[in-house]
């Protein structure tokens, strides 16, 4: 896995610096420099997505956690870290999810509970942007864009379809990290930890027939996928050339979707710009002002991100710090 981010890394890299080359940096950065202070508002409208993302998790959490120890404030947080350590740390869009496991463990909820939880999140964003991808697809044939590469994401979508279902059936029948476990066993040598592998799956397969529950948190996790359409939507109108609300729909979850297919790549660099322009341009936007977009969604995830992983690190600090001190008296 290391080896593959280092090299999707490389990847992305080289696209950002062909893309660099070929632009018009100077519009790009007259762009972004017409929208004004008025960009700031996306600031705050991100917190929408981590709340509607911190709503579904709450729901999925309800039967390890009716006490409500990990609340949605703190869920809020720890969404925010989740996601700040996906797109900004060179973890493959694996990391987030075991740090969100590790902090909500500190309100003394199950561990088992816990991972259950975020594992099905997990699953149900994978599904979840499959139908968001489905509808810019949809969309994309509705506004006459059905060309030749229409027709290629089109066929990559279909044929990539049976991976959501067959997660799900393994995940929901297979017992696949009980089986996991008794491979590892030889190796590992821990009883404890096949133990916490068959509860894990136990609590898995519980979480997967609650059908309310994961109704309402895959609700919730779409519409947090399509409000991040209005950052496309409101920049480009910013930057003076607006577009229809089905033409932001369009791009961002194409977009998403390339930045799924390529979770290699650390934050997916490289590969939103290339997916900007390349998408862009099928829509009538210009190279230039689709980079300028994503650079903005750049500069957001910078300034939400970067707080967000330092107060995660001062938390572990502090915690490491009183630990210390309890031991020394």
């Amino acid at each position: 896995m290391k080896i593959a981010t280092y090299f999707g890394g490389l990847v992305g890299l080289g696209l950002l610096i062909a893309l660099a080359v070929r632009t018009d940096l100077h519009a790009l950065l007259h762009a972004v420099s017409s929208a004004g202070a008025a960009l700031a508002w996306l600031l705050p409208y991100r917190a929408l997505f981590y709340l509607l993302y911190a709503l579904g998790w709450l729901m999925l959490l309800y039967p390890y956690d009716p006490k409500r120890r990990a609340g949605l404030g703190y869920l809020w947080w720890v969404t925010a870290v989740r996601d700040a350590v996906d797109r900004l740390l060179p973890v493959a869009s694996v990391g987030g999810s075991v740090v969100g496991t590790r902090l909500v463990t500190w309100r003394g909820i199950p561990a088992a509970g816990v991972a259950a939880s975020v594992v099905v999140e997990i699953v149900l964003t994978l599904i979840v942007s499959y139908l968001f991808t489905a509808l810019g697809l949809l969309l994309l044939f509705a506004v006459g864009r059905s060309g030749d590469h229409y027709h290629r994401l089109l066929y990559g979508f279909l044929l990539s379809l049976p991976i959501p279902v067959a997660t799900v059936w393994v995940l929901r029948h297979g017992a696949v990290f009980g089986r996991l476990q008794k491979l590892l066993r030889p190796l590992i040598g821990e009883y404890a930890l096949a133990q916490g592998a068959a509860s894990l799956d136990r609590e898995l397969r519980a979480s997967l027939q609650r059908g309310l529950s994961l109704s309402v948190a895959g609700t919730l996790q779409l519409a947090a996928l399509i409000s991040g359409a209005f950052e496309v939507w409101f920049a480009l109108r910013l930057f003076g050339h607006p577009v229809m609300a089905t033409t932001a729909l369009i791009l961002e979850s194409l977009i998403l979707a390339a930045r799924h297919l390529a979770f290699v790549v650390p934050a997916g660099i490289g590969v939103q710009e290339a997916g900007f322009v390349v998408f862009g341009q099928a829509l009538g936007i210009s190279g230039e002002l689709a980079l300028a977009v994503s650079m903005v969604k750049r500069l957001r995830e910078l300034l939400w991100g970067v707080p967000a992983l330092l107060s995660w690190q001062w938390l572990e600090g502090w915690r490491l710090h009183k630990a210390l001190r309890t031991e020394a008296s």
